[in-house]
C-alpha cells in the first residue's frame, strides 16, 4: 500500500508508523477490555453474532495496519505491496461490516423498545462517514507515500472513538480534553514527529484532526438532538420495527 519510495526513508522514520500502529492497538485493547476482550477471554461474553463478527473484522484491520507498517519499516517491499492489495478489499469489508452492525443493533434496540436506540445509531454512521473517504483517498494516493501513509493513520484513528468511549476512567460524562487527547493520540504523535523533524506539520494531519474533532462527542450530542436527525432516525425506526 506504500510505494517503493517510502521504503527509502531512514529506518528511524519508518519505525514511527510501527509505533503509531502499536498505539492504536493499545487504545483499542484498553477501551474494549472491560466490555468485550476481558469477558471473551474469560468465556463470559454475551454478545450477538454480529458483534463478534464486527470485533473480528476490526481486530483484523488493526493487525493488517501493524503488519504493513512492519513490512515497510523492514524494507520488505514485495510482501508489503502484495498485502496492500488484500488490504484494499479488507477496508471495504470494514465499511460493510461497520454499517451492517450499526443497523442490526439499531433494529434490535428499536424492537426492544429502548429509548436511546435511535440516538446510538448516529455515532457508527459518522465513524464510517469519516473512515470511508480517508481510506478511499489512501488507496487513490497509494503511489504517493507521503500522502498515503498519513491518510492511513487518519483512517485508522477514526475507528478508535468507540474504544475510547468505553474507557470508564474518563468519567461520566467523560472529560472532553482527555477523551480527545487519547482518541487522536496517533495523529498528535505523528504531528509532533513531523514538527520535530521538519519544523512543519503535514496538512493531512491538520485536516484529519479538524474533521475528527468536528465529528466527535462535542458535535454528536447536539446532532442527536437536532430536528433533522430526529426525523431521519424516526423514519429508520419505523422501517426497523
Amino acid at each position: 500500500m506504500v510505494a517503493t519510495a517510502a521504503l527509502a526513508r531512514p529506518t528511524t522514520r519508518r519505525g514511527l508508523y510501527v509505533g503509531l500502529a502499536a498505539v492504536a492497538i493499545a487504545i483499542a485493547a484498553v477501551g474494549f477490555w472491560p466490555t468485550y476482550f476481558g469477558p471473551f477471554l474469560a468465556g463470559t461474553v454475551d454478545k450477538t453474532p454480529i458483534v463478534h463478527l464486527h470485533a473480528a473484522v476490526y481486530v483484523g484491520w488493526l493487525a493488517i495496519f501493524l503488519t504493513q507498517t512492519v513490512l515497510a519499516a523492514t524494507g520488505r517491499v514485495a510482501s508489503h505491496m502484495k498485502l496492500g492489495r488484500i488490504a484494499i478489499g479488507y477496508g471495504v469489508l470494514v465499511i460493510a461490516v461497520g454499517l451492517l452492525t450499526a443497523f442490526a443493533r439499531f433494529a434490535l434496540r428499536v424492537r426492544a423498545g429502548e429509548a436511546a436506540g435511535e440516538a446510538q445509531l448516529l455515532g457508527p454512521l459518522l465513524d464510517m462517514l469519516v473512515f470511508a473517504p480517508a481510506f478511499a483517498a489512501a488507496v487513490y494516493y497509494r503511489r504517493q507515500p507521503e500522502l498515503h501513509k498519513r491518510l492511513m493513520v487518519v483512517a485508522t484513528t477514526a475507528l478508535l472513538i468507540a474504544a475510547v468511549g468505553r474507557m470508564p476512567f474518563l468519567g461520566e460524562p467523560p472529560n472532553q480534553l482527555l477523551f480527545h487527547s487519547i482518541w487522536v493520540a496517533p495523529i498528535l504523535l505523528a504531528m509532533a514527529h513531523d514538527f520535530w523533524g521538519q519544523r512543519k506539520v503535514h496538512p493531512i494531519y491538520v485536516l484529519g484532526l479538524i474533521v475528527l474533532v468536528l465529528e466527535g462527542p462535542l458535535v454528536r450530542g447536539p446532532a442527536r438532538q437536532s430536528e433533522t436527525w430526529q426525523n431521519i432516525s424516526g423514519w429508520l425506526a419505523t422501517w426497523a420495527a
